[in-house]
């Protein structure tokens, strides 16, 4: 029993045996008079125990099993924070059903120290539902490459299909940033697409760039709330290599879209079928002339061509080389494949192949950039001062002639009158002459 408890007690026992009026009980308890009445009449019927509440010592209807309530203690107490929301979610079953999709998509890297904070950065390279807010893609790379966003693209369609629209920022993976002109570029009216954006061209999927990280903000927010329950979660369940981190992101993905999807206003989708040459669509493409000793040729690889039918020769053609996303290097004539070469043997990493010209080097350098995130956004810079600007004369002022005395000279005196008739003191007749 506590003080408030105790002093209601004393006034509801005096009250009953009349030492007090109801009054008196009323000021020293801070009770209204009917308020005072109820609790003098539970004292009279119940005792001490009738100052007390009901529901004093009563366990709540609502109270969390004992099995639940440990294993919220145990995530709370934990080597790895997690927020009172995120718990929430991890320990709720909720079951939504998701029958919409949209034509829209975003696609985006985030780099992040998403194993631990003492593990190397990693690229989250993504996809999400413009409509639903649906994740439809996640690869997690070294660095934000052609490769991520590639292998995104190669999930979303095999995954879901051919979206119409896909909305990115100006990264140089995708977009052409620099302002290198060829004659062919010229006379076409049109610069070549990146590797990547030849893929949206021969997939049909526009590109929409944005021009600043704020205009792309749903999968902005995305990165953000992945950075904190998906780098949680990878904590969590200890995997820290990024091939047991790219193993769980399915699981994720399906808890990830069940809690926070939602469906879209139009139900009807608006997804295209895949193609069946997808692997040969998702490909760096490269025009080559075949040599008179029947090779076409690569920064660092040479491919010598089988003779075509009846002993056809292909010297001074025009050839398309493809590198396939698995590491395969097609090699194609008026869409014929005249020589497909195997993957290398371990790991491959899709990327430009630029030789030693000075425009390849501007393209190694434009490759190197990442895409700009809202915290990259610079201080505001102090604006500079307005400059000091000469008063405006009100049109009412009074502008007096050149006459007036004020604006007259002073009055001259006998020391300039003096120097008007003999000159300057101190200077010789040589000088004044």
């Amino acid at each position: 029993m506590g003080v408030r408890d105790a002093a209601r007690l004393t006034a509801a026992r005096e009250a009953a045996q009349g030492q007090i009026t109801i009054a008196t009980g009323m000021q020293r308890t801070g009770l209204s008079r009917s308020q005072f009445l109820r609790l003098k009449a539970r004292y009279r019927r119940l005792g001490p125990q009738g100052v007390l509440h009901g529901n004093r010592g009563r366990p709540s209807p609502r109270r969390i099993a004992a099995a639940v309530r440990h294993q919220v203690e145990q995530l709370l107490q934990g080597d790895v924070p997690l927020n009172d929301h995120h718990i929430r979610d991890l320990l709720a079953e909720e079951q939504i059903a998701i029958s919409a999709d949209s034509e829209m998509v975003q696609i985006d890297a985030s780099p992040f120290a998403w194993l631990g904070p003492d593990q190397p950065r990693l690229a989250l390279t993504g996809t999400i539902d413009d409509a639903e807010g649906r994740i439809l893609s996640l690869n997690l790379r070294p660095t934000e490459d052609l490769h991520g966003f590639t292998q995104a693209l190669a999930d979303l369609v095999r995954d879901h299909g051919v979206p119409w629209l896909l909305y990115g920022d100006r990264t140089n993976i995708v977009v052409r940033n620099d302002r290198h002109w060829t004659r062919e570029e010229e006379l076409a009216g049109r610069q070549t697409p990146s590797h990547f954006g030849q893929m949206l061209d021969e997939l049909g999927i526009r590109y929409i760039a944005a021009h600043s990280p704020q205009a792309k903000g749903r999968i902005e927010r995305l990165w953000r709330t992945l950075q904190d329950r998906l780098a949680a979660e990878l904590r969590l369940r200890r995997h820290t290599t990024l091939a047991t981190a790219q193993a769980y992101l399915p699981t994720f993905i399906h808890r990830f879209n069940n809690r926070f999807a939602r469906p879209a206003t139009d139900p009807t989708p608006a997804w295209r079928p895949a193609p069946h040459s997808l692997a040969r669509i998702l490909a760096c493409r490269y025009q080559r002339v075949v040599r008179r000793d029947h090779q076409v040729s690569l920064p660092g690889l040479e491919l010598a061509l089988p003779p075509g039918r009846a002993g056809r020769g292909y010297a001074g053609c025009t050839v398309q080389v493809r590198e396939l996303l698995d590491g395969r290097i097609l090699v194609m004539f008026e869409d014929r494949v005249l020589l497909e070469r195997h993957a290398p043997a371990g790991a491959f990493s899709l990327a430009p192949r630029h030789g030693r010209s000075p425009s390849a080097a501007r393209l190694r350098k434009n490759d190197l950039r990442e895409s700009r995130r809202i915290d990259d956004r610079p201080a505001p810079r102090p604006s500079p001062p307005a400059p000091r600007t000469s008063p405006v004369p009100s049109p009412h002022a009074r502008i007096q002639p050149v006459s007036h005395p004020w604006k007259r000279g002073r009055w001259p005196t006998k020391r300039d009158r003096v120097r008007k008739e003999i000159g300057p003191v101190g200077v010789s007749e040589s000088l004044r002459r």
